[in-house]
């Protein structure tokens, strides 16, 4: 056989069709469990079709009254209940880590204990948000131990109730996010300033710049593609807020509603077996994602106006 005839041989093989061969599970698991329920949100959102008793009405073509009926509902209050909860337990999350991060990366403190402090830190994202949740409300009670201890050192004669003030019980909330998901957050933002160089902090030092100049000038601007990934992951996390709020108000996110969420608002909808109006809480509130992403996204990803720009070659 001539060498050209063994290139031909050769090129006829195919090997891109086993990339897609063993590609395909993941696409099929998609689509079955992803891809065709999320059609099927969307098309029942535009349909009244809900369960009462044993009898199913419709489905039957509404139009957009489902999502009528949810802008006239609370469903704005529900909104900033959830942004405000995400953004109180997010706010303090991103400045410790950064503090954690940057003094954990930084060789020249020396630290000790490293690693033990790492798995400390780390350890509450590994407990379920119920048993946290369950905790906290035990904690926290009229009759819990923190009562106990300000009652007994004279800090508050009758305790505190907690959980009928709307101030503690997002406190609450915001704090238990805070703690669950910390050390996730420092861990992904230690690997970030771990990838600098280092020659750019030995230079800046020799150039007489500070710590904080250097952490501003040099590790911020470099860990800016995990900082996106970490705020759009956070945020998503946090539009989507349930298992706490849920087990500490008891699903009533209560007092007066002040920390209803707006998926403890869709599980109320669901569990009336109110399925179009499910959907279409479901579809704006993933527009609400898409929304918010893509702006964060564009904002902490302008480029720098400072960066040379090519000059239009002369003809």
């Amino acid at each position: 056989m001539s060498e050209k005839d063994n290139k031909k041989r050769y090129k006829s093989v195919s090997y891109a069709k086993w990339g897609y061969v063993f590609i395909l599970p993941f696409f099929l698991a998609f689509a079955v469990f992803q891809l065709i329920p999320m059609i099927s949100t969307v098309f029942y959102s535009f349909f009244e079709y809900y369960r009462s008793g044993l009898k199913i009405i419709g489905p039957t073509f509404v139009g957009l009254d489902n999502y009528k009926e949810l802008i006239q509902s609370d469903f704005l209050k529900y909104t900033g209940n959830t942004l405000l909860l995400w953004i109180a337990g997010f706010i303090p999350q991103i400045v410790v880590s950064l503090i954690l991060a940057a003094w954990f990366s930084d060789e020249m403190l020396k630290l000790k204990g490293k690693q033990f402090f790492k798995t400390v830190i780390y350890m509450p994202n590994l407990i379920m948000a119920s048993a946290f949740s369950m905790l906290f409300f035990a904690l926290f009670s009229n009759i819990g131990p923190v009562n106990g201890f300000l009652i007994s050192s004279g800090i508050a004669k009758n305790g505190i109730s907690f959980f009928t003030s709307v101030g503690w019980t997002r406190a609450l909330i915001a704090l238990m996010n805070f703690l669950m998901w910390f050390g996730n957050t420092t861990i992904l933002l230690m690997a970030a300033i771990m990838g600098i160089s280092p020659s750019l902090f030995e230079a800046a030092k020799i150039d007489g710049a500070t710590s904080t100049q250097i952490f501003f000038r040099i590790t911020l601007p470099s860990i800016k593609p995990i900082l996106v990934y970490v705020f759009i992951t956070s945020m998503i996390g946090g539009l989507q807020m349930y298992d706490v709020p849920q087990i500490l108000t008891n699903g009533n996110g209560n007092p007066d509603r002040t920390s209803m969420t707006l998926l403890m608002f869709l599980n109320h909808h669901l569990y009336s077996k109110n399925f179009g109006m499910a959907g279409a809480l479901s579809v704006i509130l993933f527009i609400i994602c898409a929304i918010l992403c893509l702006c964060v996204y564009s904002t902490m990803n302008e480029k720098d106006d400072s960066a040379p720009k090519k000059k239009k070659a002369k003809k």
